[in-house]
């Protein structure tokens, strides 16, 4: 299925060579004009290259649906080997209207795949006068993590997680949706109602499987991807929890039918970090 396009086509604006690309694929033009461009390009390509490379990781990612929505949160820490590369990077982007990705795995690359995702997405949309079902935007994203099989192999994996609202789900109850994917592209839908990914994603498990309520409203989902991360902080060194001294707070993307995909603002993240940080100081193991 797909959807009418308020932005309709680019017309006169395209270049001769997105003419006779032949595809609507903008990951498919890329391989013809810019293959350098693509996720790992560079690194595949540079002979200095060679052997074990510690580059920064990205973790934890936590996904929660809510009644009438759903939820991407992640941390904040990178790491490389037994350091912090980076205290603030963004590991969690909005992609779409409706949709939303994080990001776990060699954080360099994975950056890369996502913001090509967003353009991939916007280029079709584009080109074809229409978007994507959310089942071609899953499928999209699956065929982008197989192409990076190679890297993946050579120890430069990247796993994303996905979100989006279905908006042409005959069930607002079931409308939100998540869907993890494994080194090789295979496509997973998870119907528990929440998942995460990354380092600490047995520990955020753990924890929403307590927390979680498929009833709970916007907030208290948010809480309980917080508490999440907050306990996968807590237990695996690579995921940063909420550093309230150097004002760092989890990612927070809630989508919903009304409002599509909104970035939780820093300062409401805040508010909910420091909500969590004093109950636990009250109470430390939960």
């Amino acid at each position: 299925m797909e959807h009418t396009s308020p932005r309709g086509r680019l017309g006169n604006s395209l270049s001769p060579a997105h003419l006779s690309a032949g595809t609507s694929s903008f990951t498919d033009f890329l391989r013809t004009q810019a293959p350098e461009l693509l996720p790992g390009g560079r690194v595949a390509r540079d002979p200095q290259v060679t052997g074990r490379v510690d580059l920064p990781h990205g973790t934890t990612i936590v996904a929660v649906t809510f009644s009438g929505g759903v939820l991407i949160a992640g941390d904040r820490r990178a790491t490389s080997g037994n350091l912090i590369a980076q205290r603030d990077i963004e590991k969690v982007f909005v992609t779409d209207d409706y949709s939303s990705v994080g990001i776990a795995g060699t954080a360099g690359l994975a950056v890369e795949m996502v913001r090509l995702y967003t353009v991939e997405l916007q280029h079709y949309e584009k080109i074809e006068g229409v978007s994507l079902s959310l089942d071609g935007k899953t499928n999209k994203l699956a065929s982008m993590v197989r192409g990076n099989l190679e890297m993946a192999l050579a120890g430069l994996a990247v796993l994303p997680l996905f979100v989006g609202y279905d908006i042409d789900s005959v069930d607002p109850a079931d409308a939100g949706r998540i869907v993890s994917y494994d080194a090789t592209g295979g496509r997973y839908e998870e119907r528990a109602g929440f998942h995460a990914i990354g380092s600490g994603s047995m520990f955020a498990k753990s924890a929403l499987k307590k927390l979680y309520n498929p009833e709970a409203d916007r907030d208290t989902a948010i809480r309980a991807a917080v508490e999440a991360l907050y306990d996968a902080a807590d237990d695996d060194s690579a995921t940063g929890g909420p550093d309230l001294a150097r004002r760092i707070y989890p990612s927070i993307v809630t989508i919903t039918a009304g409002e599509g995909s909104i970035r939780l603002p820093e300062a409401e993240a805040a508010q909910v970090a420091e909500t969590v940080v004093a109950a636990r100081s009250e109470r430390p193991r939960g």
